[in-house]
């Protein structure tokens, strides 16, 4: 089947803005349409989020409605699946939950087919990303004239290097060595393009070979045009066209750090550790991430105070900006160049590290390392900003998406002119958690612990509201992220050059946060 695959490669063409989120566009009327078509010699498994999924044999058509606005989106074939009647099965490449209606992102190896539509300047942004690497040929363009199409139709898979090789397909450099040097964990401008990165930029010059590979890597086209996607444009093709379409491009969405879609992001710079914890990711600062990462402006550094109140020890994390030991009223300055996006600073606790800097953290731990080079693991109270974004405004929250560990205060501290609001959670949440949200040292969000749409809002935007839980930690905490589309009440922007602090059991927080005495049902 790898072979096969190779010598007819698909191809996608679509006229929207990748990876971003969904936007209230009610003045525009008409969803657009993707027609999906599978002209490949073989059986392609085509999935789409927000879409779902659908067999397609060669020659057959999926006919796909997108809303207007809407962003962090993508498709992507999978190849080699076996799917029983209801559904459940698993695909050699490209599987997602074993489902054959995805509700949520493919496993590596995919190629990628990614767009936002109806963004700033009613413009589509559009890419096809190797960032999860490559199995199927692909085609992206817009049938207008307008616009540039977009294709990859080498054959990456016969000629993939021996440590990307995989079964079905050619894995990226992220996926196999989860390093700063291929993955950019560390934030903008922290890697560069490697020789495993130029294999597929050599054959693809403009597609995504690594996170930060912006330049010549993403595309834009009015709002409205037409689009066509290709698999396999030779022997056949996959396509994938928008017709009276509406589309408003806000946000990348980023799946294990893949830094190019949180760029795109107008949420801040939030989720993009893993596809667990996609789910769980505030979408609206993404959006204006990955634009940020677009119109990098030029600013001075941003200041961080980061003070340790609580009564006890705090191993602060910052990414970018690696990790530090707070005793009780120590403070960590750090400085964040302009531009970065897809940042959040937490704090870790009970831990205990080697002279090395290797140990492991009860919460908020990344990868038992204290200089951290990753995001933390959930129950996490997170600080989210992206820095010099869109009208040179820094967004920022605190988020629960992650959970709740330790009680927080984010606010700025010059800079800001009077124009900016501080941000609290300094309720008793681990005191209060739910039971079904109760763990070690803090209090479980509940996408981490259910994992489901209803939670995680993994099918797009509008797939979910408010629960029980969500209002949970939304009426303790009423500016804070409590759900990933919690976006009217919880994203808040500053004057790009302000300075900011960050204070752990802020005034008026419980002298013992991580003690939960009680227990409560909420649903």
């Amino acid at each position: 089947m790898a072979k096969e695959i190779e010598d007819s490669a698909p191809s996608i063409n679509t006229s929207s803005n990748e990876h971003y989120e969904h936007r209230n566009t009610s003045q525009y009327r008409s969803a657009p349409t993707f027609d999906v078509v599978n002209q490949c010699t073989y059986t392609v498994w085509a999935a789409a989020s927000p879409g779902g999924g659908r067999c397609l044999d060669p020659g057959q058509t999926w006919n796909l409605n997108v809303a207007p606005g809407t962003t962090m989106a993508r498709i992507w074939g999978r190849t080699n699946c076996n799917f029983d009647a209801n559904g459940q099965g698993q695909c050699e490449t490209g599987d997602c939950n074993r489902r054959l209606e995805c509700q949520g992102y493919g496993s590596p190896p995919n190629t990628l087919a990614e767009f936002a539509l109806t963004q700033p300047n009613n413009l589509d942004f559009l890419d096809i990303s190797f960032v999860d690497g490559f199995n199927i040929p692909l085609d992206f363009s817009p049938t207008s004239s307008a616009c540039r199409g977009i294709r990859c139709a080498a054959n990456i898979n016969g000629e993939c290097p021996t440590q990307l090789r995989t079964t079905g397909g050619c894995n990226n450099q992220c996926t196999v060595f989860k390093t700063n040097e291929y993955c950019c964990i560390d934030g903008p401008g922290s890697c560069s393009a490697t020789d495993l990165s130029k294999f597929f930029k050599d054959r693809c010059p403009d597609a995504y070979s690594y996170p930060q590979d912006d330049q010549t890597s993403t595309f834009t086209c009015p709002a409205g045009k037409p689009v066509v996607g290709r698999f396999c444009w030779s022997d056949g093709v996959l396509l994938v066209g928008t017709s009276n379409g509406f589309n408003r491009t806000t946000s990348w969405f980023v799946e294990d750090i893949r830094v190019h879609r949180l760029l795109l992001g107008e949420h801040s710079v939030v989720r993009a550790v893993s596809t667990t914890q996609t789910m769980g990711y505030s979408t609206k600062l993404l959006t204006s991430s990955l634009l940020f990462g677009l119109l990098f402006i030029s600013a001075n550094a941003a200041t961080f105070e980061i003070r340790n109140n609580c009564q006890y020890t705090v191993w602060a994390a910052a990414s970018p900006g690696g990790g530090r030991r707070l005793d009780r009223g120590q403070t960590w300055w750090l400085n964040v160049p302009a531009g970065t996006s897809m940042a959040r600073i937490w704090g870790r606790t009970n831990c205990n590290f080697d002279g090395s800097g290797r140990g492991r953290c009860q919460t908020g731990d990344c990868t038992g390392g204290l200089v951290c080079q990753g995001w933390g693991v959930p129950p996490n109270t997170l600080a989210e900003y992206a820095l010099n974004q869109f009208g040179n405004l820094d967004f920022y929250d605190i988020s629960l998406v992650d959970g709740f560990n330790i009680p927080m205060e984010f606010s700025p501290t010059s800079g800001g002119g009077g124009k900016c609001q501080a941000l609290v959670c300094a309720a008793d949440i681990n005191g209060q958690c739910p039971n079904e949200l109760r763990t070690p040292g803090g209090c479980n969000n509940p996408c981490t612990v259910f994992k489901t749409n209803q939670y995680c809002c993994t099918n797009g935007q509008g797939s979910c509201g408010p629960t029980n839980f969500s209002r949970f930690f939304k009426d303790r905490c009423p500016t804070s992220y409590s759900y990933p589309q919690d976006d009217p009440s919880s994203t808040f922007t500053c004057p790009g050059g302000t300075n900011y602090k960050v204070v752990f059991c802020p005034w008026g927080s419980p002298h013992f946060p991580l003690e939960m005495p009680g227990n409560k049902n909420v649903e």
